[in-house]
């Protein structure tokens, strides 16, 4: 199996990192592949600096500003662990990438999320997605599972469904690789249906961006 670059997406709640971790343990002992897990915004002491800023802080940012700070974050991410991952044969996983920012901070806001992936295509020059993995959950169950909202989770469940809307409009896209997993049902389950959708031994990446 070449070097792949595989995403998770979803609305707050959707079980993102807990996959992540069970989906980088599975290709580790299944797969016999060195697996890097990130997270955006974070992954780097930039990164983190930066997420605090985004879903910490009290301040009220414009959806556009949000958007260059991620673009930040996500280019330092790239350029410093990401790419060289990957060209080192390793597997990367990251909780959230590119789509979260055409979502949130583009179909969401009123924004053309096509502009914001061609910024993305500037912040990271020559990287490319193989698979994004899209977990599909009711808002309303994903809600109840944030205990501490931050600042993103604080704007509510009407939020949250124009958030899982973006996903499924961005999802029917077919240059998108996001496959749609049902987010329903136990961790277990989950983890089998997104196994399932693996790219097959052999796949060359390829682009989403």
């Amino acid at each position: 199996m070449p070097s792949m670059f595989l995403v998770l997406e979803g609305i707050d709640g959707s079980g993102k990192s807990t996959q992540a971790k069970l989906l980088a343990e599975y290709i580790q002992k299944e797969l016999k592949k060195q697996v890097l897990v990130v997270r955006e915004p974070g992954g780097t002491e930039l990164g983190e600096k930066l997420r605090s800023i985004l879903l910490d802080s009290s301040e009220d940012l414009a959806p556009e500003t949000e958007m260059f700070l991620f673009m930040a974050a996500r280019s330092h991410l790239a350029r410093t662990r990401i790419l060289p991952a990957l060209n080192q044969g390793q597997v990367v996983l990251s909780d959230r990438f590119i789509w979260s920012s055409a979502v949130y901070q583009g179909i969401v806001a009123g924004n053309d999320p096509r502009e914001i992936l061609d910024i993305g295509r500037i912040a990271a020059p020559g990287l490319r997605i193989t698979k994004t993995f899209l977990l599909d959950i009711d808002p309303g169950a994903g809600f109840s599972r944030v205990k501490a909202p931050n600042r993103m989770e604080a704007k509510g469940l009407d939020f949250q469904a124009r958030v899982r809307s973006g996903f499924l409009e961005l999802a029917r896209r077919p240059d998108s690789k996001i496959v749609v997993i049902d987010g329903q049902g136990s961790i277990a389950e989950v983890h089998e249906r997104i196994v399932k959708s693996l790219p097959a031994r052999g796949w060359s990446t390829c682009s989403s961006l």
